[in-house]
């Protein structure tokens, strides 16, 4: 038995490359955040203007939803990591993951709303 537990609450390897693949792209994309709204703006600080302006360019929301999405995910699979390191029963570890899921969601859906209230707003 207590082998089986040990089977349901380890990591999968498919979980695993998700957040590791996530970590590349919020590398990818914090350097071009940080490009652009550091380095490139005057002051090096963008006013709430400059973002609407930047925002015109129809890419730049999908960028901006793309790494809200990236950071949401790895940050979830990392805190999963952690409580996996916990050994928490099996059925606690299904309500955490389906917690961890809608928190996931319902703060995807609260980022893509506040970039499309900013787009809305050009």
């Amino acid at each position: 038995m207590i082998e089986n537990k040990a089977l349901l609450n380890r990591e999968k390897s498919k979980l695993w490359f998700v957040k590791v693949l996530a970590g590349l792209l919020i590398i990818f994309f914090m350097t071009l955040h940080m490009i652009v709204n550091h380095l490139i703006a005057p002051e090096g600080l963008l006013s709430y203007q400059d973002v609407l302006n930047y925002y015109q360019n129809p890419i730049i929301p999908i960028i901006e939803i793309l790494f809200l999405i990236t950071v949401i995910t790895h940050c979830l699979l990392g805190l999963r990591s952690i409580i996996l390191d916990l050994n928490p029963a099996a059925g606690l570890m299904r309500k955490l993951d389906v917690s961890l899921l809608l928190l996931g969601l319902l703060s995807a859906i609260y980022g893509i709303l506040l970039v499309i209230i900013i787009t809305s707003r050009l």
